[in-house]
C-alpha cells in the first residue's frame, strides 16, 4: 500500500495531527526534519499553519512548496496529545484531502 495523508490538523508549532490513508492518527513534531533553506520558512508559526494537502502526492505542503514524504512522517515518534483545557495552543486549523 502506497502511505498517504488524508487530513492534516496544526496542533501548535511545529506539530500536526496527521490521518493516514491505513487509518493511523498521529500526532507528529517536525521541528527535527526543519532543516535547510526550503524549511526555513517553516520556523515562523504563522508560515506553519500555511499547510495544505497536496491530493497528487498525498502529503503535507506549504505555499513554498516545502513537502514531506508521508513515510518519513509516518515514521517519527508520535507526541502525547495535551489535554484539552481550552484553547489549544496557537490557531488550530484542519485541512483534508476532496
Amino acid at each position: 500500500m502506497i502511505l498517504r495523508i488524508l487530513a492534516a490538523e496544526v496542533c501548535s508549532h511545529y506539530s500536526l495531527h496527521l490521518l493516514f490513508n491505513n487509518g493511523t492518527h498521529k500526532r507528529v513534531n517536525l521541528r527535527p526534519l526543519l532543516d535547510g533553506p526550503i524549511f526555513e520558512p517553516l520556523h515562523n508559526p504563522e508560515y506553519f499553519a500555511r499547510v495544505t494537502l497536496d491530493p497528487v502526492a498525498g502529503t503535507v505542503v506549504w505555499p513554498n512548496e516545502a513537502d514531506f514524504a508521508p513515510e518519513a512522517l509516518y515514521e517519527l515518534e508520535a507526541e502525547t496529545e495535551p489535554e484539552l483545557t481550552g484553547q489549544a495552543e496557537g490557531a488550530s486549523k484542519m485541512v483534508a484531502v476532496r
